[in-house]
């Protein structure tokens, strides 16, 4: 027994530093950052190391955001954080697998999903939120600066395609281009979350001007040589979401409840007004041809959905085109469709009626409470939060990236985060332990 314990007791100190080192403030930056890089560039990511090799790097970060968390484990305020609508739409993903058309495919869906979650989850509980931005920012300088230099090297140096990574080298034409994401609406996507992310950090004084200067300059290129019609409908609506916000900061409390009712009103007749008008809007957007698409896919999809409208067909994330029924989508060119090319579509189609009201419920929730607290809130930095739903909300209406990989993340999150300021269940009486949204002293 004496040499067993003598055996056990180095291992126990070992670990117990390493967990400690992992709780660590300088860790756990960096592991942010790692996190934010890979799932924001997954794409790329499996394009170089493959399915087996991406796996196993998103298996390593959760294994080491758990540590990460488990030593931080005495200042997290745990009770009342987790959003009750998150933890449903989660339960109703799993319940799927139970009847399921493709059982194991299923289940490896949403494992896939729950890891994400995951590492949403050590985002919002192991970091404060100005740490989650400049971890967003260092992200995507990263990942911006790797698209434009491949998409120079591509469309200016060898003016030759990279077929495995998506680019078509049409940076020398003017775009579009597809970066790291592999797509232009997910380059376009990563470049309108960098601007509202390099924005909030100028104001919270994170960066010096001359960095911001380069990243913004960077996010904008990115941005026009993109040439993304979804990314460009969903700046407009950010502008409109960020001049809101700054006249609601600006406004004396006792009326803003009344603004908030005006801008609610807003939103109706401008969205009414839109649908009116959408044929133009498309049009001068750029985005007619892509709606096509998307409007025969959707068609198609319409006539599944029909056979398990509640429940759905079970859930998967993205598309496995080996497996009936994915394999009968295709898009223009012949190619598999690898999602529903609509977040809405895509959730009725995979869980049906009743996945569809929860992802409606929890999206919308988690966007109200961050709104009410961004335009209440002194600190600027819970802007993001706000600014970022709203960019996932309208990114969905034309792709499904919340149902998996770096929006689901992002999407869990910032619902934990608003969970943290506007939950009913964080009024409720408890111990005295610490709250998850105090700095990291380290």
């Amino acid at each position: 027994m004496t040499i067993d314990r003598g055996a056990r007791d180095p291992l126990r100190r070992y670990l117990s530093a390493w967990i400690g080192f992992s709780a660590g403030g300088t860790f756990s930056q960096a592991l942010s950052v790692a996190i934010l890089v890979y799932a924001l560039g997954v794409n790329a990511v499996r394009a170089f190391v493959g399915l087996p090799g991406e796996l196993a790097i998103l298996s390593t970060l959760v294994v080491l955001a758990a540590l990460s968390l488990f030593g931080a484990r005495h200042r997290i305020e745990w009770r009342g954080i987790l959003p009750l609508s998150l933890i449903t739409l989660f339960a109703f993903l799993t319940a799927s697998v139970f009847w399921s058309e493709y059982t194991w495919v299923t289940l490896g869906g949403v494992l896939y999903a729950f890891a994400f979650a995951a590492l949403g989850m050590y985002l919002a509980l192991g970091r404060d939120l100005v740490q989650v931005v400049r971890a967003t920012g260092d992200a995507l300088r990263i990942l911006l600066t790797a698209s434009l230099t491949l998409e120079v090297f591509s469309g200016l140096l060898i003016d030759q395609p990279i077929p495995f990574l998506g680019i078509q080298g049409n940076l020398a034409v003017g775009g579009p281009i597809q970066g790291v994401g592999g797509t232009r609406n997910l380059l376009g996507f990563l470049a309108a979350l960098a601007v509202i992310t390099f924005a909030v950090e100028w104001f919270t004084r994170s960066i010096t001007q001359g960095v911001a200067i380069a990243s913004a300059s960077l996010a904008l290129l990115t941005l026009v040589f993109a040439s993304s019609p979804t990314s460009s409908l969903a700046v407009l609506v950010l502008v409109v979401g960020a001049i809101a916000l700054r006249g609601l900061r600006r406004a004396p409390r006792e009326r803003k409840n009344i603004i908030q009712a005006v801008l609610v009103t807003l939103v109706v007749i401008g969205g009414v007004l839109a649908y009116a008008g959408r044929a133009r809007l498309l049009e001068a957007i750029g985005a007619t041809s892509d709606l096509e698409v998307r409007l025969s896919l959707w068609g198609t999809l319409r006539s599944l959905i029909q056979l398990h409208s509640i429940a759905g067909w079970g859930f998967t994330g993205i598309w496995q085109t080996d497996v009936f029924p994915f394999s009968l989508f295709t898009v223009p060119g012949g190619r598999p469709a690898l999602s529903g090319l609509g977040a809405f579509f895509d959730t009725w189609f995979q869980i049906g009626l009743i996945g569809l009201v929860l992802l409606l419920a929890a999206g919308t929730l988690a966007f109200v409470r961050a709104w009410l607290t961004a335009s209440e809130h002194p600190i600027v930095a819970y802007v993001w939060p706000a600014l970022v739903m709203l960019l996932i909300g309208v990114t969905a209406l034309a792709e499904s990236y919340v149902l998996f990989q770096s929006n689901l993340m992002l999407f869990v999150a910032i619902a934990t985060i608003s969970a943290r300021k506007r939950s009913w269940r964080v009024r409720l009486p408890h111990g005295d332990a610490p709250r998850s949204d105090l700095p990291d002293p380290r």
